[in-house]
């Protein structure tokens, strides 16, 4: 999700037509007269409905929630699908196994990046990167010469079940098929109430948690979300719009595609050289990374007197160092925190600095790597399965 934290975002409203944008399937069981909607990808999703993104927040903490995401599967398929992968992402895609997902990135010929997402193998020949927002189809088209591949929409919408209950939540879903030995990002088709899905161990909340991957028109939809909902139920789980998501993506250190990075931004400066294989060959923006530097300038900030605001300036004496990205209020950590791009690489984290909030105060902040708490990530992977009590 973008970085849609803020409550200004919500009063920032105007009436649009549908005509141009993909309704999702689950409306008619999600919609209220209270919701506030934004366009992710080309798709509608629910920002608000009026609740209480706190306590949202906890229950997906401590039990479940379920969440009507519109990040947007796109298919590649056919002979050279796994070469033609390895030409416009970052990593090695021909060295994936069947049921396992990458995180992986496309760069722009200059570096820059255009694109986040999760590419799944299906088999030799069929491939699902399941995009952030942006115009990632059209991209992939124009880059298709030379390959025997073919670029098509399989018209999945995405459902997450995210919170430490939800392995109970699709234990019950699947029939016992699905339990706590499915690995981080491992995933498969399962049955879930009489209906073949994909499911895939992963979200965007650093909480333990599952995706599920509609089949398009041959989905009955509703009767998918009534299973689910009735599998939650007795484990805490309800439906939630995707503040409480963005909360907790923001202190999980997950960056937000045309937000928190973006085309003028490498993977380097991202801190996401991880997820760039160099020396897998040759692929889009590989040439114009190798002379770059490779030190990050995307680091976490920390405030204990206010809430970082996105596009506040951060400063280093009265020089102008940096801007906020995001930032929110961190329920468990009692602070507010958020992402910091800094203009030129530095030995940033320790560095005690300032933030200029758009309404003229300034407040002194720390800098810190990220995510803000389980620099592990033990939670998301499962390992570590103690419910968090909320602060009083």
């Amino acid at each position: 999700m973008g970085n849609l934290q803020e409550l200004s975002d919500l009063k920032n409203t105007i009436k649009i037509s549908a005509r141009r944008f993909q309704e999702s399937p689950y409306i008619e069981r999600t919609n209220s007269p209270e919701m506030v909607r934004g366009v992710y990808a080309g798709r509608y999703f629910a920002m608000s409905i009026g609740e209480d993104p706190i306590k949202k927040y906890w229950l997906l903490r401590q039990k479940a929630l379920i969440f009507d995401v519109p990040e947007k599967p796109v298919e590649v398929s056919g002979p050279d699908a796994s070469k033609f992968l390895d030409k416009v992402l970052t990593r090695k895609i021909s060295s994936i196994k069947e049921g396992r997902g990458y995180y992986s990135l496309a760069c722009t010929p200059q570096g820059g990046i255009f694109m986040d997402g999760v590419v799944f193998k299906f088999n030799e020949n069929k491939f699902w990167y399941v995009q952030a927002d942006g115009p990632f189809e059209d991209w992939l088209l124009a880059h298709t010469s030379g390959f025997d591949v073919k670029i098509s929409d399989p018209k999945s919408r995405v459902l997450q079940i995210q919170g430490p209950t939800s392995i109970e939540i699709m234990k019950a879903a699947s029939n016992g098929k699905i339990d706590e030995n499915m690995p981080y990002f491992r995933s498969g088709f399962f049955d879930l109430g009489g209906q073949t899905l994909y499911v895939s161990r992963t979200g965007f909340t650093n909480e333990l948690g599952f995706e599920i991957y509609s089949d398009g028109f041959k989905t009955d939809h509703l009767a998918l979300w009534d299973h689910l909902v009735k599998c939650g139920k007795p484990h805490g789980m309800e439906f939630s719009p995707t503040r409480a998501m963005t909360i907790r993506r923001i202190e999980g250190g997950i960056f937000g595609n045309l937000t928190d990075i973006d085309t003028t931004m490498t993977p380097f400066e991202a801190g996401l050289e991880f997820f760039v294989n160099m020396e897998k060959g040759d692929f889009i923006g590989r040439d114009a990374l190798i002379d770059k530097d490779r030190r990050p300038c995307l680091f976490g900030l920390t405030c204990k007197t206010e809430t970082p605001v996105s596009g506040s300036k951060v400063m280093d004496g009265k020089n102008i160092v940096g801007h906020m990205t995001a930032g929110i209020q961190s329920p468990t950590l009692q602070i507010g925190i958020g992402y910091v791009r800094f203009y030129q690489p530095n030995d940033w984290v320790g560095k005690k600095l300032k933030i200029h909030l758009p309404d003229g105060s300034s407040h002194n902040v720390d800098i810190v790597n990220l995510p803000f708490f389980d620099h592990e990530k033990k939670i998301v992977k499962g390992i570590d399965r103690n419910i968090p009590v909320q602060p009083k």
